[in-house]
């Protein structure tokens, strides 16, 4: 996954992985071969015991400015059932993105929009540099942002989501963030800088952990307050058995 001429492209830095979307002169928007080359360089990442976090950006100026012309040509024109095959693979992306171990991060610098914001929300955590904007404005084309919404109703409030998906506006980094689009807002000037420290943070912790909270937190999703509570106990006895978290409180207990 080295070729500069791949739609993505793959690399290890340090301890994260970092995936690039290669499109620039169309805004890195996504097609079938962006999809594919995401799900695979997620599933190398996964597999790789050095990763501690992966980070998703864009080549140019963009994140992602959502599906280019050649894939809503094809939407247009295509049947129910390919229709229905083409959204599943979006979907698969989005389950790939919860099921990697390791945090997911989006690094946003221009625009994220339409399925280049649900591909941003998708992620665990999103960093975004001061200049960047986010939007939803499929239904301005008559579309819907559909699968995005099991995302985006769980990341901000029921009327705030309404508004940004019916409305199909734009809004700048800190906007974002106040609603909890956005988890950490950095200056153009040192953005990059900024996301290398904050996803190094991620290699001084355990990665079992991390992995284990991941899996919990989704986990959790729509369960009632018992069985959330079952399924912290469940976790809880894994993670006390794993190696990190012996280590960890013999660590702890020879500082004391």
């Amino acid at each position: 996954m080295t070729d500069e001429n791949l739609p993505v492209l793959y690399a290890i830095e340090r301890s994260a992985a970092r995936i690039t979307l290669n499109r620039p002169e169309k805004r890195n928007a996504l097609n079938d071969s962006v999809l594919e080359g995401l799900k695979s360089a997620l599933v190398a990442a996964d597999g790789n015991e050095s990763v501690r976090a992966v980070v998703i950006a864009g080549s140019g100026q963009d994140f992602c400015s959502g599906a280019d012309l050649s894939a809503l040509q094809k939407i247009a024109g295509a049947s129910v059932s390919e229709n229905a095959e083409d959204a599943r693979s979006l979907m698969e992306l989005f389950m790939l993105m919860r099921q990697v171990r390791v945090p997911v991060v989006a690094a946003v610098q221009g625009r994220a929009l339409a399925g280049g914001c649900g591909l941003a929300s998708a992620c665990d955590i999103v960093l975004a540099a001061s200049s960047a904007r986010f939007g939803y404005p499929e239904v301005k084309i008559g579309f819907v942002p559909a699968m995005v919404m099991a995302i985006l109703r769980r990341n901000i409030s029921e009327k705030r989501a309404f508004e940004l998906i019916t409305r199909g506006t734009e809004i700048d980094a800190e906007e974002a963030r106040q609603i909890g689009l956005v988890n950490q807002v950095f200056s153009d000037d040192s953005f990059e800088r900024e996301v290398v420290t904050y996803v190094d943070g991620f290699a001084k912790i355990s990665k079992s952990a991390v992995a284990l909270t991941k899996s919990l937190l989704y986990q959790m999703d729509g369960m009632p307050f018992s069985e959330a509570l079952e399924s912290g106990v469940d976790t809880n006895v894994i993670a006390r058995m794993t190696e990190d978290c012996r280590k960890g409180i013999a660590g702890f207990l020879g500082k004391t």
